[in-house]
């Protein structure tokens, strides 16, 4: 019984985490802080075609937002008119069955509590679009937004020394 038990809560978390194509890595982060956001692309759209681009949409409150480039892949920063970045975008292909991290070094905002880059997976024709923010009380979206949640601010202010 325990065992049907365990293997039940395993499968319950992999369709939870087989359902979710672009999420953001690590979880949670010091607010105010410095930190790389990896964006996980798990598999392709509808699980087997291939993702040719990812554009993932940076949250107001970053005092800047810097991607790392991917060999083999172009990549376009839509600015703010502030200067910031409001939008990155790689461009490339990602086998179906292949799984990548796409990396941003952002200075996050001082208050606590969740953020979201809204992110759209394109695969040729086709667009995942992962954008859903959860509403207070309502159950969890069907396309959720990656996000991040930030917590209490690091004493020497997220420096890493």
């Amino acid at each position: 019984m325990k065992f049907a038990l365990a293997a039940a809560a395993i499968l319950a978390a992999s369709a939870v985490q087989a359902q979710a194509h672009v999420t953001a890595e690590p979880r949670e982060a010091a607010a105010g802080a410095t930190q790389e956001v990896r964006f996980r692309v798990g598999h392709g759209c509808h699980d087997t075609a291939a993702t040719t681009a990812l554009r993932v949409e940076m949250p107001p409150g970053l005092a800047s937002a810097r991607p790392q480039p991917k060999p083999g892949w172009t990549l376009a920063i839509a600015h703010r008119p502030d200067g910031t970045a409001g939008a990155i975008t790689w461009t490339g292909s990602l086998p179906g069955d292949q799984f990548d991290d796409f990396a941003v070094l952002v200075r996050l905002p001082a208050t606590e509590g969740p953020i979201y880059f809204p992110a759209v997976q394109t695969c040729g024709a086709e667009e995942e679009r992962w954008t859903d923010i959860p509403a207070a009380g309502a159950g969890a979206p069907s396309h959720p937004a990656p996000s991040l949640r930030l917590g209490p601010a690091a004493p020497d202010g997220g420096h890493h020394h």
